[in-house]
């Protein structure tokens, strides 16, 4: 514990002491990742305390979540500072109601809304049409987002056309419900979260003897993750304020990931616009990774356009010289999911605690082939957030096909013949599609709704793995599967291991080794991604997942994933990341090249394309005959699909087909012992694969 001034200085950097030194505001710290801001805040406070700058009661640091306001507290105690008021805004507004409501009002205040979703599904249950199908919690998260920006429904049409922005209804539609909304609230006697802000602002700006006690109580603020603050949080902030300058922010905006909630990083980046006379402090010293991560992280904001004055952010390692971040690219997702699941193990194998590792996905939906892989590889791991057969969609569609199933029996024993698409695959998406409003190829429009859709994708191939391994298999096998897989996930998620969550989970925290894959155009950047701030929204993304690593890196995509026949681009931002002469191979070669430059202590990257060694024009990890081999077995299967009219992935996954011109069967024995190929595909196809493999030899 720190026992003076002096001391709360010592272990700091230049620029860490800089922002402790300036105790009163208006200070701006633009705090890149991994620098040590929470560091830095936590002993601004102190300093300023122990200097009799301000006094702890009259102390505001507003954090992003209960999380970090708890950690903030707990580091004012170590550095022997208790008392001091740490939380978020909802927090702080909430105290501030339930003391001064009363005297204002007469009365208690309303009980909180929990959640938006009850006062919704019967109004969700009006809309005409399709517009019924739409998500309960994507209406519920347009009236957040119209609340964060202070727009009320008689304003919300107005505001969409000029905003640009795209709701989950016709503005015509949705506001109409957001007035219902606030009606059905009323009566119920409620408050919303958003409604505590909104509140304690007109409480402040109505009542000048309240105001004068809040502004007297605190007069120093520090706000930390300000990029991400929205309009009505700001305007809290000001009301605070009352037009004073004692105010700290921290931020970064190359980590502003959370726009579709209605945050704006135009705070952060026009604070000097609004405080002239603002002090500007840079932290670009990261503490967090290795040079070699910190070279992609670096290279990827070198391409981002500025909106803040001064010099491009380049964060400066502090930390030894580690392993080569690698960049593969697979034949299939399933490969791809196979080869994270061995590194894995390799690198709990050489001392890296599972739960030092962690795999980042831009959907909700990308987990459940990670959850598979790890399971069959005997890896621990954990989700961080809702578990995937636990959302309400998934239990929505499942639910659907149980129904399906019951309608078609009756309709059987009715002697009525049902009118069903044939396969499974297109059995699900059709029922999907009238209970769920579901299309496969027509993502729509919010991240709510994205995150829904990718969700049922994921779910949808299940399904298609099923019929790959069996065309005749039906909807009891994968309602066997789906409640197979729902138990193991409930169990696997129990304990310490990998960490498997998305991007937007993994704000503020970080691993020993990150992996980040499914790094292709539709996926990072997102297929919706249209316009340019949306474009950078999606590198913020990466961002924020490249940074997360200390030592260990990986970056990687699949050519085809879902089933899909046609070849996948690599993300954009791939390239980005790659260093001038591999950029220029990587246009003409693709991201591959000959084996691996990655060694510990290198600067370069490992370009790896699927397996240990890649030639040209080969297959990764095949000789020469194995490649003429597995040529010939992708000619079989393309005949082959013809003549029985399916799809040649039905038939076997390029996986399968290179399993086996590696291993050249010579038995149906042979044949069996091949991953992939269950007791149907054996029968129906065994003997023509040992027929090609002797003809071959």
């Amino acid at each position: 514990m720190p026992d003076s001034a002096a001391d709360l200085l010592a272990d700091l950097d230049p620029a860490q002491r800089e922002a402790v030194l300036a105790t009163s505001g208006p200070v701006c710290i633009l705090a890149g990742a991994g620098t040590g801001k929470t560091r830095a805040i936590s002993r601004r406070v102190a300093y300023a305390l122990e200097t009799g700058v301000v006094g702890p009661v009259h102390v505001l640091v507003v954090t992003f979540t209960d999380k970090a306001a708890t950690e903030m507290r707990e580091r004012l105690v170590a550095l022997g500072r208790p008392g001091v008021a740490a939380s978020t805004f909802h927090a702080a507004a909430l105290r501030q109601l339930r003391h001064f409501w009363p005297r204002s009002s007469g009365r208690e205040l309303p009980s909180i809304l929990e959640s938006k979703v009850a006062l919704l599904v019967d109004l969700a249950r009006t809309l005409p049409g399709g517009y019924r199908y739409v998500a309960v919690r994507d209406l519920a998260g347009e009236i957040e987002w119209a609340k964060a920006r202070r727009i009320d429904p008689g304003a919300y049409e107005g505001a969409i056309e000029a905003d640009g922005h795209d709701g989950p209804l016709p503005a015509r539609l949705f506001a109409p419900l957001y007035r219902r909304y606030e009606a059905a609230k009323d009566r119920a006697g409620r408050v919303d979260f958003e409604d505590l802000l909104e509140l304690t602002v007109r409480l402040i700006e109505d009542d000048e003897a309240i105001a004068r006690e809040i502004r007297d109580r605190y007069r120093w603020f520090s706000v930390d993750e300000y990029q991400d603050t929205n309009t009505l949080q700001q305007a809290l902030l000001d009301a605070w304020l009352g037009g004073r300058e004692d105010l700290a922010v921290v931020g970064d905006e190359d980590q502003t990931i959370y726009t579709f909630t209605g945050a704006s990083s135009e705070w952060l980046t026009g604070f000097t616009r609004r405080y002239p006379s603002a002090n500007v402090v840079r932290l670009e010293t990261n503490y967090r990774s290795t040079p070699q991560v910190l070279e992609l992280a670096n290279r990827l904001l070198a391409r981002a356009p500025r909106t803040t004055d001064g010099p491009v952010k380049r964060l400066v390692a502090t930390r030894v010289a580690g392993p080569a971040p690698i960049i593969r690219q697979f034949p299939t997702g399933l490969e791809e999911e196979r080869a994270i699941a061995d590194e894995a193990r390799r690198l709990l194998a050489i001392g890296v605690p599972a739960n030092q590792a962690a795999v980042l996905v831009r959907t909700n939906g990308q987990l459940v082939g990670f959850e598979q892989a790890f399971r069959a590889a005997g890896i621990p791991f954990q989700l961080r957030g809702e578990r995937f057969f636990a959302r309400p969609e998934i239990r929505r569609a499942i639910a659907a096909v149980r129904g399906s199933r019951r309608a078609a029996a009756e309709a059987r024993a009715s002697a009525e013949e049902p009118s069903v698409p044939s396969g499974l695959t297109a059995r699900l998406a059709a029922t999907w599609a009238r209970t769920l409003d579901f299309r496969p190829d027509e993502p729509p429009a919010g991240e709510e709704a994205r995150q829904r859709h990718g969700a049922l994708l994921a779910l949808l191939e299940v399904g298609r793995e099923l019929e790959a391994d069996d065309p005749t298999t039906d909807a009891d096998a994968f309602l066997a599967e789906v409640d197979r897989r729902a138990t193991a996930e409930a169990d696997g998620s129990a304990g310490a291991g990998v960490e498997l969550l998305t991007y937007h989970r993994a704000k503020g925290l970080e691993w020993d080794a990150v992996f980040l894959p499914a790094l292709e155009e539709g996926i990072l950047p997102i297929r919706q991604a249209s316009e340019p701030a949306e474009i950078e929204e999606e590198r913020r993304l990466l961002y924020v997942g490249i940074t997360r690593a200390r030592v260990h890196l990986w970056l990687s995509s699949a050519r085809r994933r879902d089933g899909r026949t046609t070849d996948r681009r690599r993300s954009r931002f791939l390239l980005e990341v790659l260093p001038p002469p591999a950029r220029a191979s990587a246009g003409s070669a693709g991201l591959g090249g000959r084996g691996s430059s990655g060694r510990p202590g290198s600067a370069s990257l490992s370009l790896l394309d699927g397996g240990t060694s890649a030639e040209p024009d080969g297959r990764p990890g095949l000789d020469p005959a194995q490649t003429s081999l597995f040529e010939a077995l992708r000619a079989w299967r393309l005949e082959r699909a013809r003549a029985d009219a399916v799809p040649p992935y039905v038939i076997f996954h390029d996986s399968t087909l290179i399993a086996v011109a590696e291993r050249r069967p010579r038995s149906l024995a042979d044949v069996a012992a091949i991953p992939g190929i269950g007791p149907t595909k054996l029968d129906r196809y065994g003997e023509e694969l040992v027929s090609i493999v002797v003809r071959f030899a």
